[in-house]
C-alpha cells in the first residue's frame, strides 16, 4: 500500500479526472485531512475546491448513518438493517410476483466503482431477472460513446493519455468549460499554448476556459453539427484533405464528403451565427500543425442529434489524418467520476461486462458461464435511462436506485419526480438523504470513497484504485453488502461477495476477451503502475505486466496500428445538420442551455452539504446578456422566471456580456424553484438515447 506514515494514497470522489490525493486520518479516526499527491501523473498534486473539501461529506452531521423505513403514517423512521433489507427484498419480490420481473427496475450511477457497477448489473439480471436496468451515465457521454463505436469500433473517452494534449499542435475544444468542471486539467491547455500550440474553444458562452483560447467561436446552441460540417466543407474546398490517410485507413469518405459539401460557409454562418472569416480562421489554425486533436464534452453531446454531432467532429479528424496517429485524434472528456468504467461492466441497459453486447450470443454465453447461469436465463436489453424513468409507476412499478438523484438531474424533472412518486415501491442506497432518497420507502446508508476500496476508470481509460482510509460510522454498510443481503433474501445465496477485490477478480474473468478487457489488471498492478490502461488482456503466464514476463502492459494509446473495426479501418459516417427538437418561436423566443459551476457537482447532493462550497456558489442563477436584460427589464440579482413547455423555474439574474444575446444559461445543481431541469427537453437522440439537455426554447421575464 502506498502510504506515508499513516497516510493512504487514493483518488478524489468527484469528476472523471480521478485526481490523486493523499488522505491522513485525523485524531479519533472519524475523518481525514487531504494532502497533495504530486507523484500521480494526471493532476500532479493539483486539486480543486471540491476535492480539497471532500472529507466534509464524511461527517455524520451531513450523511446518513442508519437505515430509514417509511411508516404507515408516511414518515421515514430509523430501522435496523435486517428490517430494512427485509422490506426491500419483499417490495421487489412482491412486485415481480404480481406484475412480472420487468416491473422491477434498477437505476445505477456513474459514481459507482467498477465493482459496484458490475455487481449491480449482475444483481438485476441474475437475482431479479429484469431487463430494466440503466444508469445516469446515459446522461453523460452516451452520444460520444455511440459515435466512437460507429467510427472506431471501440469506445474509450480519450484514446490517448492527457499528457499528450500539451504536445499536439492544435486543440479544438467543443462544449467544455474545463476551468470550472475539471480545474486541474486546465494546465494541459495552458501548457499547450506555452509550447506554441493553439487552442480553439467552441461555446455559446465566453467561459473561463474560452478566455484562454486563441480563437473562441460562440455558435447558437444546438448548431454544433452545422459548424463541424461547415469546417469540413472548407477543408475540402481549400484542398486540406489527407487523401493518403483516407485511402489507407478509412472507408466511407465519398458519401461523407458529399454530405459536407451541402453545408457551404454562408449557410453555416446563417445557422450558427459565426461569420465565415472566423470559420476560415479555425480551419487554418487546425490544419497548420502536423498534429491536432478535437475534444468534446456535454455541449455537443447532450443533444437530440448528439451522436451525429460527435460523428461530424470525428469526420473532421479523419479527413485531415488527425486520428490513429501520435499526438492526434478525437477524444471525449468524460464527466462523472466513473462514467467510463460505469458503462463498461453491465449497468447499462444493453451491455454485459467487458463492454459486450447483450444481444451477442457469444457474449451472453461467456458471461453466463462466469456467473454460473443458463445464457437463456439472461434477459435482453431494457429501456434507456430516461425511458426507464418515464415508465415508472406504469410499466415499472418498483425501483432499486443506487448513487443517483434524478429528481434534480433528469430532464423534465417535475414529470420524473411525479413518476417516482407514483411507484408502488422505491428503495434508495445513498450516502446522503438526496431529494430522490427523501421520496423512498426504504433508504439504505452506504459507504463512500474514503471508507471503501474499489476501482474506477478515469477519462483516459486508466483503471485506478481507491483505498479505504477510515472506518465507516456504525450503521453504514457498503453497496456490495447491500446486494449480497438482498440476493440472499431473493434466493441467490452465492455469487455476490462483499469483498471488492473478490468482485474485481470475477470482473476480470467476465471482461476477458471483450472490447474492454480488464483480465490483465490486478489491484497490485494498478498500485505499482499508477493505474493500468485498458484494454489489458492477460498474458499466457498471467497478469504480471511490466516487470513480469508475459502480462500485457495495457494500452495507453489506441488505434496507432489499426482501428477496432473488423477490417481495421475507421468508418466515415455521412451526417447532415438538422434543427434541435425545439426551436424558438413567438411564445418561447429564447434558447436555454445548462451546465455546471466550479464549486458544485452534478445534482449537488453532496457538494451542497459543504459550507465552503455553498459560500462560493450558494444557489441557482439565470445568466443573460445586457441587451436581453434591458429588453425585458431585468435587474442584476432580481428574480427571473424562465418558462419552457415543461415548466417554470425562478432564480436571480446574473447579467454578463459573455453570453449570446439570444441565449440564457442556468446551472443544474439545485432543487426547488430554481431547478434548471424542470425546463429541459427529454427529446432523445435516436442512437444514444441521450436527452437534449443543452438546448430548449424558453421565455424569460421578471418574476
Amino acid at each position: 500500500m502506498h502510504t506515508s506514515d499513516s497516510a493512504i494514497d487514493t483518488h478524489c470522489p468527484y469528476c472523471a479526472l480521478q485526481c490523486g490525493m493523499r488522505l491522513r486520518p485525523e485524531p479519533g479516526g472519524a475523518t481525514v485531512a487531504v494532502e497533495e499527491r504530486a507523484d500521480f501523473p494526471v493532476n500532479r498534486g493539483a486539486l480543486c475546491g471540491k476535492g480539497r473539501t471532500a472529507p466534509a461529506v464524511l461527517s455524520s452531521r451531513v450523511r446518513l448513518t442508519q437505515p430509514l423505513v417509511r411508516t404507515h403514517a408516511g414518515q421515514l423512521e430509523p430501522a435496523t438493517w435486517e428490517e430494512a433489507l427485509d422490506a426491500v427484498a419483499e417490495g421487489l419480490a412482491r412486485t415481480g410476483r404480481t406484475h412480472g420481473p420487468d416491473a422491477v427496475g434498477v437505476f445505477g450511477g456513474g459514481g459507482l466503482t467498477n465493482e459496484k457497477a458490475y455487481a449491480l448489473g449482475k444483481f438485476a439480471r441474475v437475482a431479479l431477472r429484469t431487463s430494466q436496468i440503466d444508469y445516469n451515465g446515459r446522461f453523460c457521454m452516451s452520444s460520444a460513446a455511440a459515435a466512437h463505436q460507429r467510427a472506431f469500433g471501440l469506445d474509450r473517452g480519450l484514446p490517448f493519455p492527457l499528457a499528450d494534449i500539451p504536445r499536439t499542435g492544435c486543440v479544438i475544444l467543443v462544449g467544455s468549460n474545463l476551468a470550472e468542471t475539471m480545474p486541474p486539467a486546465l494546465r494541459y491547455l495552458t501548457e499547450l499554448k506555452a509550447g506554441g500550440g493553439t487552442l480553439i474553444v467552441i461555446d455559446p458562452r465566453r467561459t473561463r476556459t474560452a478566455e484562454q483560447a486563441d480563437l473562441h467561436l460562440a455558435p447558437r446552441p444546438g448548431t454544433d453539427l452545422a459548424l463541424a460540417l461547415g469546417l469540413l466543407h472548407l477543408i475540402v474546398a481549400e484542398g486540406r484533405v489527407d487523401e493518403e490517410f483516407i485511402a489507407a485507413r478509412t472507408t466511407g469518405w465519398e458519401e461523407t464528403r458529399a454530405a459536407a459539401m451541402a453545408h457551404w460557409p454562408e449557410l453555416v454562418e446563417r445557422i450558427t451565427g459565426i461569420p465565415v472569416p472566423r470559420l476560415r480562421e479555425a480551419v487554418a489554425l487546425f490544419c497548420a500543425p502536423e498534429s491536432a486533436m478535437v475534444l468534446t464534452a456535454r455541449g455537443p453531446e447532450q443533444q437530440s442529434k448528439g451522436t451525429d454531432t460527435v460523428g461530424a467532429w470525428i469526420n473532421l479528424c479523419l479527413a485531415t489524418g488527425r486520428a490513429g496517429r501520435p499526438l492526434s485524434g478525437y477524444g471525449c472528456l468524460t464527466g462523472q467520476g466513473n462514467g467510463q468504467g460505469g458503462r463498461e461492466h453491465g449497468q447499462k441497459a444493453d451491455q454485459l461486462p467487458g463492454y459486450r453486447k447483450l444481444t451477442d450470443p457469444a457474449a451472453r454465453a461467456h458471461v453466463a458461464e462466469v456467473w454460473g447461469v443458463d445464457p437463456d436465463s439472461l434477459p435482453g436489453p431494457g429501456r434507456s435511462a430516461y425511458e426507464l424513468l418515464d415508465a415508472l409507476g406504469t410499466d415499472v412499478k418498483a425501483l432499486l436506485l443506487m448513487g443517483s438523484n434524478p429528481v434534480v438531474s433528469a430532464p423534465r424533472a417535475a414529470h420524473i419526480e411525479d413518476r417516482i412518486r407514483s411507484l408502488d415501491f422505491l428503495a434508495v442506497a445513498d450516502v446522503v438523504l438526496s431529494e430522490t432518497a427523501a421520496l423512498a420507502d426504504v433508504v439504505l446508508p452506504v459507504t463512500q470513497w474514503a471508507e471503501e476500496t474499489g476501482t474506477t476508470t478515469n477519462l483516459e481509460g486508466r483503471v485506478l484504485l481507491r483505498r479505504r482510509a477510515i472506518t465507516p460510522p456504525p450503521g453504514v454498510r457498503s453497496d456490495l453488502d447491500v446486494l449480497h443481503g438482498l440476493a440472499a433474501r431473493l434466493g441467490v445465496e452465492k455469487g455476490f461477495p462483499t469483498e471488492p477485490e473478490e468482485v474485481f477478480e470475477e470482473l476480470r474473468r467476465a471482461s476477458a476477451g471483450g472490447p474492454a478487457d480488464y483480465s490483465g489488471i490486478t489491484y497490485a498492478r494498478i498500485e505499482a503502475e499508477q493505474g493500468v490502461f485498458w484494454p489489458c488482456p492477460q498474458g499466457p503466464e498471467g497478469p504480471e505486466g511490466p516487470g513480469g514476463s508475459e502480462g500485457s502492459p495495457g494500452t495507453e494509446r489506441l488505434f496507432l496500428d489499426r482501428f477496432a473495426t473488423d477490417d481495421g479501418r475507421a468508418r466515415f459516417v455521412p451526417v447532415s445538420h438538422r434543427d434541435a427538437a425545439e426551436v424558438p418561436d413567438a411564445d418561447y423566443p429564447l434558447l436555454l442551455t445548462t451546465g455546471r459551476v466550479v464549486a458544485q457537482y452534478q445534482s449537488g447532493a453532496q457538494t451542497r452539504r459543504v459550507d465552503e462550497l455553498n459560500a462560493a456558489a450558494p444557489g441557482p442563477f439565470v445568466e443573460l446578456h445586457p441587451r436581453l436584460a434591458a429588453r425585458i427589464g431585468a435587474v442584476e440579482g432580481s428574480p427571473l422566471a424562465v418558462t419552457s413547455r415543461r415548466g417554470r423555474a425562478v432564480a436571480p439574474a446574473r447579467i454578463t456580456d459573455t453570453i449570446r444575446a439570444d441565449t440564457v444559461f442556468m446551472p443544474f445543481h439545485w432543487p426547488g424553484e430554481g431547478r434548471a431541469n424542470t425546463l429541459t427537453n427529454p427529446a432523445l437522440d435516436p442512437t444514444s438515447r441521450m436527452p437534449e439537455f443543452k438546448v430548449c426554447a424558453v421565455r424569460v421575464e421578471p418574476a
